[in-house]
């Protein structure tokens, strides 16, 4: 498939994907659940899936703008001769692995940023203030972090230069393990310790969300565990434990399965 492919196709193929991969995990945490859930289903997912939806209409709003986002900077890249892998003649397989392994670094890095710069975090703190953590939860942030994260990623991949292939692939990967590790899903212990060893699992990124600074300040990755073991920012558990353990902020009531309050939760006071 050519790189116009790609572009034409793009859509279609993430949207199936992410679909189909939502209804999976929303029927596993439904089936097996971890935790017992603190507020009502519907009012939170109904908030949760109107912030997609208009972190939809925000990127493409930002596409009249920006014409390129990720994949169309990757092809832009690819013509121009641009980035550092237009430049080395190295084989698809390598260039894809590196391209997935530079990006998911990258996401790790921006997220731990959002945590220390005070502006960042009143953004991405509407995430955080979700008194549940489920596959839904994977889906809520604010529209102005999600634009600010779009044009981040097209910075990256005009400096890297990867084909539009490995974008694709990464977004895919990104979405789908951000889906499975906030899933309240009971994954027995044994495959628990036997997947955190290189992937983020739902009981490793639920201490992430952990009313605890200490705690929501580690396990930063949304993929590979890998950075935060290698930067030694990985939490293996929560101190309350799983099932006593709060999750959320310091809002802990009905206010942040709102959607106007989370909207405007980032111009609120700190």
């Amino acid at each position: 498939m050519h790189e116009a492919e790609y572009m034409e196709n793009e859509t279609l193929i993430r949207l199936g994907i992410f679909l189909g991969l939502f209804c999976l995990f929303a029927l596993a945490e439904a089936l097996l659940p971890r935790r017992a859930r603190s507020q009502p289903r519907s009012t939170r997912w109904l908030t949760n899936w109107s912030m997609t939806v208009l972190n939809t209409l925000t990127l493409r709003l930002l596409a009249f703008a920006l014409p390129l986002l990720a994949v169309g900077a990757a092809v832009d890249a690819s013509r121009n001769g641009w980035g550092l892998l237009n430049w080395l003649d190295w084989p698809a397989w390598i260039e894809i692995t590196a391209t997935i392994l530079f990006l998911d670094f990258a996401i790790w890095a921006q997220h731990l940023i959002t945590h220390k710069i005070p502006l960042l975090w009143r953004l991405h703190r509407v995430h955080h203030a979700d008194c549940d953590i489920d596959v839904t939860t994977a889906i809520r942030f604010h529209p102005i972090e999600i634009a600010l994260s779009m044009l981040l990623k097209i910075g990256l991949v005009y400096l890297l230069g990867p084909a539009a292939l490995a974008v694709i692939l990464f977004e895919i990967i990104l979405n789908s393990t951000a889906m499975f590790n906030h899933s309240n899903l009971a994954l027995p212990l044994w495959l628990d310790r036997a997947l955190r060893v290189v992937l983020v699992t739902p009981d490793m990124h639920r201490v992430h969300h952990s009313t605890h600074r200490h705690e929501h300040d580690s396990n930063y990755g949304f993929s590979l565990s890998i950075w935060d073991q290698m930067f030694g920012t990985y939490v293996a558990q929560p101190e309350d434990g799983h099932d006593n353990m709060a999750i959320g902020l310091r809002w802990q009531d009905e206010r942040p399965a709102k959607l106007g309050w989370s909207l405007r939760l980032p111009f609120d006071k700190l």
